[in-house]
């Protein structure tokens, strides 16, 4: 009893303490990429209800960084931000594997040491492209060239479709330097393009779905290998059933698990593990939180959190990859 009594004050102590040090202070959410942008918006999403969930309930504000697909705001929280959990980085799907996919030599840190607190939501990315293409099914993008639309080689809105040439041998041709998601699709409804890869359900859903409803555009592609079951009930085919073998296989597996954890939160490597692990923990119940689920809802947003400890387990595994398989990864996105 006497132990017992000593454990339950030491636990009621550090909760205490915890409370205490969030109590009054501002957590910072710095995401990083366009506002009104399909990060922007899970990020204020969350930002409006995770002070609750925070012991000590401190302020929590959103504030925009974009810049190189969400590398800019990603090295302002792992290298100069306070190390102390009051910076939380809301950046994309493709910087937990950047080390992998891309050759940046001045990162001056490293994504797969950094804490993840979880993902909002799984996605899948998509190419699509218009109903007067000269292309409209996946199958004929291997005998029909299709041009499409994209922001940079080392985003998600560029490098997809460069993989599908270089890894199964489709034969888009590639528009880059767009500066985000809406100016590709604008540019897809002007004709400037054909089409597009990389746009993501969650953003296509609830931003566009009139052209798909109407049928100005045509969903060609699901880049994963189990699909979404909205999708797959549409009879969108998935690019892993077109692998000829297992090395085109693992590529496609390397570069389609980031749809996986398509809305990474993370902190720094130095943050203290117990703050670490309450901040894990809010995030978590702030997921789960029915009023946020409610809005969410009316959003059209999908709510289906990942801890922080499973995306941290699944990126382990994936660095774990032997080298020669990471490096065709890498070679696989380079523009050729």
């Amino acid at each position: 009893m006497a132990l017992l009594a000593i454990a339950t004050g030491a636990d009621k102590a550090y909760s205490q303490a915890l409370t205490s040090y969030f109590s009054g202070k501002t957590v910072t959410i710095v995401v990083g990429s366009s506002p009104g942008g399909i990060y922007d918006i899970y990020a204020r999403l969350m930002g409006r209800y995770l002070g609750k969930h925070i012991p000590g309930q401190p302020i929590v504000i959103v504030s925009g960084m974009p810049g190189a697909d969400g590398e800019t705001a990603a090295a302002y929280v792992a290298r100069q931000a306070p190390k102390d959990g009051t910076f939380i980085a809301a950046t994309t799907q493709t910087q937990p594997l950047q080390p992998i996919l891309s050759d940046a030599e001045d990162r001056n840190y490293d994504p797969s040491r950094m804490n993840y607190l979880g993902n909002a939501a799984s996605d899948v990315s998509l190419c699509i492209v218009r109903s007067d293409a000269p292309a409209t099914t996946f199958d004929g993008m291997f005998e029909t060239q299709v041009i499409l639309g994209g922001t940079a080689p080392n985003g998600p809105l560029g490098y997809l479709s460069i993989m599908f040439n270089n890894v199964l041998g489709t034969k888009f041709k590639e528009v880059l330097g767009y500066p985000g998601s809406g100016d590709v699709v604008t540019a897809v409804q002007r004709g400037e393009i054909q089409g597009m890869c990389g746009i993501s359900w969650s953003t296509l859903a609830p931003k566009y779905a009139a052209l798909s409803n109407n049928g100005a555009i045509k969903i060609v592609v699901q880049a994963s290998d189990t699909g979404l079951p909205e999708l797959n009930k549409m009879g969108v085919p998935l690019s892993d059933s077109y692998a000829r073998n297992d090395d085109q296989r693992r590529i496609l597996d390397i570069i389609d698990s980031q749809g996986i954890f398509a809305r990474p939160y993370f902190v720094a490597a130095d943050v203290p593990a117990d703050r670490v692990a309450v901040l894990r923990n809010a995030l978590m119940e702030t997921w789960r939180d029915p009023e946020l689920i409610a809005e969410a809802a009316k959003m059209n947003l999908p709510i289906a959190p990942m801890s922080g400890e499973e995306i941290q387990a699944l990126l382990q595994k994936i660095y774990a990859s032997p080298p020669d398989v990471l490096q065709r990864a890498k070679e696989a996105i380079k523009l050729k």
